[in-house]
């Protein structure tokens, strides 16, 4: 008896869901796709979890499919998917698939709703295919390259996705996309950087600029090029080009230039240079170099003075810090007082992040050019403020 109410309140919940699925597509009937997938999956919740698996299960497998229905049955199992329920996911739409009466337009969609279940169950192979499979498809070849490149990024196969994004290029203009390609060219630049393929990789640096123009690791890598081969100079104005592509990598950028400086230039000679891409971009890490490079060229006073000066309008705990630190050689030591301020400083600096996703809002202490959160290129940036930049 307990079967039979529950397979009768099954049913009424089922025909109340088709009855209210009928009435909207008869106002849409130009729409195939589900239009809002995460409502039918709360208006399905209830059904999802007050009755058993095999409940579930049986109703799928007993389901007709139709035209009226598929929607249904892709909603439950997208809804099993979301869950981490994929193996029944997976069930589900290969079921669809094989049942003769599916009608044909709906076979891409099935299809690529299977290739997300292989994709969300690690089966990475199965779900290589399928995107493939679907690459020349008119409603969804897009959505399926997208997704092999997503999956190519993962495995680390940056020459796969490479030749997908460039066959995605040819059919649509994305600066979203462009800078994703130009990114990947990178990871493969990189990768000839470390094999010491220096032609290899300068080569494609510069195609990865080519695609991008914007694109600040490509020219970090020309830079790194530049300084293996002596030329530290240029390395060093490389670095200062990024100033121009985004400033807000200034940080990282000057932090190299000042680095190649000090191993092989002249920090002093950069005063004018440095204070006019102050005076443009101002910062923290801009700061602390100028005060550095007139520190060498007129004397600690003189970068003394102008620390002051600057944490006047534009306050940070590092210019601080360096502030006291330069007030102590002055004087020839360092007060009790100087001392506990650069102690309060350096515990508040400590295990803070340094770089945030402006994506998604992953934080941490490494820059990564692919966020490891949201997956996307060059969102994660040194973090703005007081305590930072």
């Amino acid at each position: 008896m307990d079967m039979f109410f529950q397979w009768l309140l099954l049913t009424a919940a089922v025909a109340a869901g088709w009855f209210v699925g009928r009435y909207f597509r008869s106002e849409r009937r130009a729409v195939r796709n589900i239009s809002d997938e995460s409502s039918v999956r709360e208006r399905l919740q209830f059904l999802f979890t007050n009755y058993s698996d095999q409940a579930v299960e049986n109703f799928v497998q007993s389901l007709a499919v139709n035209k009226d229905t598929v929607g249904l049955h892709l909603s439950i199992g997208a809804h099993f998917r979301h869950k981490g329920e994929t193996d029944r996911a997976i069930l589900i739409h290969q079921n669809l698939l094989a049942r003769p009466e599916l009608p044909g337009h709906f076979s891409p969609q099935v299809t690529f709703e299977l290739a997300r279940d292989y994709l969300a169950a690690g089966l990475l192979d199965r779900a290589e295919a399928l995107f493939h499979q679907l690459m020349d498809d008119r409603e969804y070849g897009e959505r399926a390259a997208a997704q092999l490149i997503e999956l190519y990024q993962q495995e680390k196969e940056w020459g796969k996705a490479a030749q997908v994004a460039r066959t995605l290029m040819k059919n649509r203009l994305d600066p979203k996309l462009a800078r994703q390609l130009a990114y990947i060219t990178c990871e493969l630049a990189d990768d000839c950087v470390d094999r010491d393929d220096r032609w290899g990789a300068q080569k494609l640096a510069k195609e990865a600029l080519a695609i991008d123009g914007s694109c600040v690791r490509a020219t970090f890598i020309l830079s790194t090029l530049q300084a293996r081969q002596g030329n530290y100079r240029e390395a060093a104005s490389l670095c200062l080009k990024v100033f121009d592509q985004n400033p807000e990598f200034g940080p990282e950028a000057i932090d190299r230039f000042m680095k190649l400086e000090r191993a092989h230039g002249d920090v002093g000679r950069n005063g004018k240079r440095l204070r006019k891409l102050y005076e443009q971009h101002p910062g923290t890490s801009l700061l602390l170099a100028l005060a550095e490079a007139v520190e060498h060229s007129s004397g600690r006073q003189a970068a003394i003075d102008l620390l002051r000066n600057e944490l006047e309008t534009r306050p940070s705990v590092r210019g601080l810090l360096r502030l006291v630190e330069l007030s102590g050689y002055e004087r020839g030591l360092a007060t009790g007082e100087g001392r506990l301020v650069s102690r309060i400083g350096q515990l508040i600096l400590t295990n803070r992040p340094v770089y945030r996703c402006v994506n998604c809002g992953f934080s941490g202490q490494q820059l990564h050019w692919l966020c490891p959160s949201c997956k996307e290129w060059e969102t994660v940036r040194p973090i703005q403020g007081v305590e930072a930049e």
